[in-house]
């Protein structure tokens, strides 16, 4: 059983930071778009990005990877 993108982005960003309860995901319909934005705790914003915005790309590959198959497109945006 595959997880839906919001849960799949969850997980991700919580195995990364120090305050997992404080991570949110949430979705906005833009009509073919999907936009899921991500909130963590201030002090996790680095851990989430990255230096030069590596994890926070590989975190876009892997649920662009992961809704391939979708009729949606998925953006992945850090608040």
């Amino acid at each position: 059983m595959a997880l839906k993108p919001e849960e799949l982005l969850k997980f991700l960003a919580q195995s990364l930071v120090k305050a997992p309860d404080q991570v949110e995901v949430k979705t906005v319909d833009k009509g073919r778009t999907m936009v899921l934005e991500l909130t963590v705790a201030p002090d996790d914003m680095g851990r989430v990005i990255g230096r030069q915005g590596r994890i926070a790309n590989a975190i876009r590959a892997v649920v662009k990877s992961a809704t391939s198959n979708s009729r949606k497109k998925y953006v992945v945006d850090i608040v």
